[in-house]
Order: structure tokens, then C-alpha cells, then sequence
């Protein structure tokens, strides 16, 4: 059971650096940090299609029945080469986790939803 708490905890510190990630990098570099992690992020990316490297890294990209989730940009692990996104990546997560991914889906449709209807007024 240690094991299983300690896994516990370990999520539980990822969530809460994901979650301040964007005011830790403000309060380390002051200013002109807002852009600092997406350029980031996007450059890695970069270098993983040019290198055709097949690397995985977390990216918004569109998931079509992976997860038994349709039609969404969503948060999952993204392989990447030559020609891009050349595969989301299915982790084995528990009931929990599968059931909070598909309402975050879920939480993402509504929003579109909602903004399709401000803008086709």
C-alpha cells in the first residue's frame, strides 16, 4: 500500500508544478517570462519533426477515439516526427483517471460549443 500512496503523492506534485508552472517561471525571470514556456514547448516540437526523432511530449492535439474520446484538442502525449503528430499516445490510466480525462473532454466540447454560438450570432 506504501507504493500506492507514494505513486498517489508524486501525481499529486506533478498536478500542483503543472498547475504553477506559469507563475514560477514569471517569478523567476520577472519580465518577458510569459512567452518564455510555449516557445519553448514549440521549439521542441520543432526539433522533433525536423529530426524526425518520433519523440513523445505533452501537446493540445486532436484526439480521434484514443482514449474513447472523439473530435477534441486535448492535453495527452503526442509522438512526433517527420510529418508531426504521428501518434497520441494511450497510457494505461485507472478507471479514475480515464473517467476524469473524458470530462475534461467533455468540459473542452462545451466551451467550443459556447464560443461557436457567441461568434455565429
Amino acid at each position: 500500500m506504501a507504493n500506492h500512496f507514494q505513486i498517489n503523492d508524486e501525481i499529486e506534485s506533478l498536478v500542483e508544478k503543472t498547475s504553477n508552472g506559469g507563475a514560477e517561471i514569471v517569478a523567476l525571470l520577472k519580465t518577458g517570462s510569459a512567452y518564455f514556456a510555449p516557445s519553448s514547448a514549440a521549439a521542441t516540437m520543432v526539433r522533433a519533426i525536423v529530426t524526425d526523432s518520433n519523440e513523445v511530449l505533452p501537446a493540445c492535439s486532436w484526439v480521434s477515439g484514443e482514449y474513447g474520446i472523439n473530435d477534441v484538442f486535448l492535453g495527452v502525449p503526442t509522438q512526433f516526427g517527420k510529418n508531426g503528430v504521428s501518434n497520441i499516445v494511450e497510457l494505461d490510466l485507472s478507471e479514475i483517471e480515464k473517467d476524469n480525462l473524458v470530462a475534461a473532454a467533455d468540459a473542452v466540447k462545451i466551451k467550443v460549443e459556447e464560443l461557436d454560438s457567441i461568434i455565429n450570432q
